[in-house]
C-alpha cells in the first residue's frame, strides 16, 4: 500500500463499490415492491371484475362459470355467501381456509387486500364484495401462489448479480486505467525532481493538458530550465571572474618583478609603473562592481530616494561629461524640460547615466554625437541616451545585460570595461521600479530608454 496508484485505486473502488451497492439494493427493493404491488392490484381488479358479473346474475351457473375460468388461469377464486360457507372454489378449501378467516366483515366496495406477505405465505389474496340492491350477498376471494413471485424475484436477482458483476468489473478496470493515467505523470515529475536534486537539470516533462497536473509539470519544467540557466550563468560567471582577476594580477605581478629585478631606465620604470597602476585601478573597479552586484543579489543594496530636480541634475551631468566627449572629438547634446522632478536615489541615478554615457564614448567614433533626452509622459519620466556610433549586432542584444558579457571580446581590455556595467545599470533601474530597453542597429547607433514612474511637475 505504499504506491499512490494502489491507494488511489483502492479508495476510488471502495467509494464507487459502496455507491453501486447502495444503488443496486435500493433499485432491487423498489422493483420488487413495485412488482408485488402490481400483482396485488391486478389480483384485486380481477376479483372486482368477477364480483361485477356475479352481481348481475348471482346463481349457480354464473358461479360455476367464474370458477371454471379461474381454474385455467394462474390465479384461483373462492366465492362465499354472506354467512361464510364456500359456494364454489377453484382451489382446495384446506389450502385457503386460514385466509378466509382473516377477512374482516366491513369490506369496502372496491375490495381490499387480505394477505400481501409474499415472502412467508403461500398465497397473496384479495377480497371483493358482491352487492345486490345495496346489500352484500357474498364475497369473491382471489388467490395467487407466491411461488411465481419468488421465481420472478430469483430471475431479477440473477439479472442484478450479472449486472453488478459487469459493473464492478468495468469499474475496476476504469479505476486502474484512471489511476495509472493520474499517477504516471506524478511518477515522471518525481523522477524529474529527483534528477534536479542531484544537480541534473536536463529534464523534459510531457504536456499533460490544461489542468492542475499540467500546471505542476509546467512549473517543474520551468524550475529545471531556470536552474539550468542559473547553473550555466554561475559557471560562466566563475570562469569570467577567474579570467578577469587573473589577467590584471598577472600584469601586476609580471611588471612588478621586472621593476624589482632589473636595472631599468627612468622612462621604462615609469612606463611599467603606469601599467601596474592602470591594472590596479582596473582590479579595483572590478572588485567594486562585484561588491555592488553582491549587495543587489542579497537585497542589501540600499536605495535612498529623495526628490530630484532633473533640470539641475542633468545640467551637472552635462558639465561633468562634456570634457570627456570633447577630448574624443565627440559632442554631447542634453535636453530636459524645466520644473521636472523625480523621486530617486541621486547617486545611483547618476551611476546609471554615467555608465550609459561612458559606453557611448567607448563605442563611438570621433565626430559622432550622443543625445541625453529627459521627458515626461503620463506621470512617467523617460530618459533616452542615444548615439550614432557603431551599434550592437542583433544577435548580441538579448545578452548585453548579462554579467561579463561583451559585444567585442577581442577589444574588451583595450576599451577598459569589466563587462558588468550594463548588468549593474539594469539592476539599479529595477531597484527603482523602472524599466530599461535598448534599440540598436549596426553602424547606425544605439538608444537606451529608461522609464521611471512618478514624474512631478512644479
Amino acid at each position: 500500500m505504499n504506491k499512490l496508484s494502489i491507494k488511489l485505486g483502492t479508495v476510488f473502488f471502495l467509494i464507487i463499490f459502496g455507491l453501486e451497492t447502495f444503488m443496486f439494493f435500493f433499485l432491487h427493493s423498489a422493483l420488487v415492491d413495485s412488482r408485488v404491488e402490481e400483482e396485488l392490484t391486478s389480483l384485486q381488479a380481477r376479483g372486482n371484475s368477477h364480483s361485477s358479473i356475479l352481481e348481475k346474475q348471482f346463481n349457480e351457473d354464473t358461479i360455476s362459470h367464474v370458477t371454471l375460468m379461474e381454474s385455467e388461469a394462474n390465479t384461483d377464486v373462492v366465492i362465499t355467501n354472506i354467512a361464510g360457507p364456500i359456494l364454489d372454489s377453484s382451489v382446495p378449501s384446506k389450502d385457503i381456509i386460514e385466509y378466509l378467516e382473516k377477512s374482516v366483515s366491513d369490506i369496502p366496495r372496491e375490495g381490499q387486500i387480505v394477505e400481501d406477505n409474499w415472502k412467508e405465505e403461500s398465497f397473496i389474496s384479495t377480497v371483493s364484495p358482491i352487492e345486490i340492491n345495496g346489500q352484500t350477498m357474498g364475497f369473491v376471494y382471489m388467490f395467487q401462489n407466491t411461488e411465481s413471485i419468488h421465481s420472478l424475484i430469483e430471475r431479477l436477482n440473477d439479472h442484478f448479480l450479472l449486472t453488478g458483476f459487469i459493473a464492478i468489473s468495468l469499474t475496476f478496470i476504469i479505476i486502474i486505467i484512471l489511476s495509472k493515467a493520474l499517477v504516471n505523470p506524478l511518477i515522471k515529475m518525481k523522477e524529474a525532481t529527483f534528477k534536479i536534486s542531484k544537480g541534473d537539470f536536463s529534464v523534459s516533462l510531457p504536456k499533460t493538458g490544461k489542468d492542475e497536473l499540467g500546471d505542476l509539470a509546467e512549473s517543474i519544467q520551468l524550475l529545471a530550465d531556470d536552474l539550468n540557466y542559473l547553473k550555466q550563468e554561475r559557471n560562466d560567471f566563475l570562469a569570467s571572474i577567474s579570467h578577469e582577476l587573473r589577467t590584471p594580477l598577472t600584469y601586476i605581478k609580471g611588471y612588478t618583478d621586472i621593476v624589482h629585478r632589473r636595472n631599468l631606465s627612468i622612462e621604462d620604470r615609469d612606463k611599467y609603473l603606469t601599467i601596474i597602476l592602470e591594472e590596479t585601478h582596473r582590479l579595483s573597479d572590478l572588485i567594486k562592481d562585484l561588491f555592488d552586484l553582491a549587495k543587489i543579489d542579497k537585497n542589501s543594496f540600499v536605495i535612498q530616494k529623495k526628490l530630484i530636480d532633473l533640470t539641475d541634475f542633468v545640467f551637472k551631468i552635462e558639465q561633468k561629461f562634456t570634457p570627456a566627449f570633447l577630448e574624443k572629438n565627440m559632442s554631447l547634446v542634453v535636453e530636459c524640460p524645466n520644473n521636472l522632478y523625480l523621486t530617486a536615489d541621486p547617486s545611483r541615478l547618476e551611476q546609471i547615466i554615467f555608465n550609459l554615457l561612458d559606453n557611448a564614448i567607448k563605442y563611438s567614433a570621433p565626430g559622432d554625437k550622443t543625445t541625453l533626452t529627459v521627458s515626461s509622459k503620463k506621470h512617467d519620466v523617460h530618459i533616452r541616451i542615444a548615439d550614432n556610433g557603431k551599434g550592437i549586432p542583433a544577435e548580441d542584444i538579448p545578452y548585453i545585460f548579462n554579467r561579463f558579457y561583451r559585444v567585442e571580446k577581442s577589444r574588451s581590455r583595450a576599451l577598459g570595461g569589466t563587462g558588468m556595467g550594463l548588468a549593474i545599470v539594469r539592476e539599479l533601474v529595477l531597484a527603482h521600479g523602472g524599466t530599461i530597453t535598448v534599440h540598436s542597429e549596426e553602424k547606425k547607433g544605439t538608444e537606451f530608454e529608461i522609464i521611471f514612474k512618478g514624474a512631478e511637475k512644479r
